[in-house]
């Protein structure tokens, strides 16, 4: 892990943005927090890290306020990160497929979301040891929002996460409800009832399939960007019970 950047936000957060390899990220810490402090991996959606930082800062800065380190990494093909001509093709048949009015197929969501999951999940654990090295940053780890697919399959292959908060936003392959069952750690997941790029149903199969003995659904009335701000609130007490 190399620092490219340092700061000190003015709500006493140290921010540094880093890169593992090739790959971009940002990682804040609270600096009156006491140590080892809990971390929580926020997982960005696919609109590249500079696009999303303000939303992404503003979830660090909360948790923050809670007394929890934070950390996101751009995802593969995101940002200035390259493109992989199979996912622009999976992403023209997707915008074809709405266009049209046609049912977006199993065979679309499959070559759109399962070669990002299969890149990003290694590569946000080796982001987990990297930053599990750091001065003052300690376990236990949370994982919140990003696509649900790899939330999903971070918490059946990634022991260190204890609890999660989902987004139910993206579309979802069949394999990954498969892998949803074995999920077993305390699950928040957030469903936006009108989200106009959801499959509602699907998020509601997906919720039913988590094997975890707890998990809660939280469904807000609204589009893809209208979460409640008290949602907010209610992710935080989920990982101050669970993290803390």
């Amino acid at each position: 892990m190399h620092f490219t950047s340092e700061r000190h936000l003015d709500d006493g957060v140290l921010e540094r943005e880093f890169t593992l390899g090739e790959i971009p990220g940002i990682v804040w810490t609270p600096e009156s927090a006491p140590t080892p402090t809990p971390l929580i991996l926020i997982g960005p959606p696919p609109l590249g890290l500079r696009k999303a930082y303000p939303r992404l800062a503003a979830r660090a800065r909360h948790a923050a306020a809670d007394g929890f380190a934070t950390a996101t990494i751009e995802l593969p093909g995101s940002g200035d990160r390259p493109r992989s001509p199979a996912a622009a093709q999976a992403h023209a048949d997707l915008r074809r497929a709405l266009e049209a009015g046609e049912p977006v197929t199993d065979e679309i969501i499959d070559a759109l979301i399962l070669p990002l999951v299969d890149a990003a999940v290694p590569e946000w654990q080796a982001a987990l040891d990297a930053l599990l090295g750091l001065p003052g940053i300690g376990g236990p780890v949370g994982y919140s929002g990003g696509v649900i697919s790899i939330g999903t399959r971070l918490a059946v292959v990634e022991p260190r996460i204890s609890a999660a908060v989902l987004f139910a936003g993206s579309f979802v392959p069949r394999v990954i409800f498969e892998e949803a069952r074995r999920v077993t750690i305390p699950l928040h997941v957030l469903l936006q009832w009108d989200d106009e790029g959801n499959d509602r149903q699907a998020a509601l199969d997906l919720f039913d399939a988590f094997g975890s003995q707890e998990k809660s659904l939280h469904a807000n009335v609204g589009g893809h960007t209208g979460v409640p701000h008290h949602e907010g609130d209610a992710a935080a007490q989920f990982f101050t019970r669970h993290l803390k």
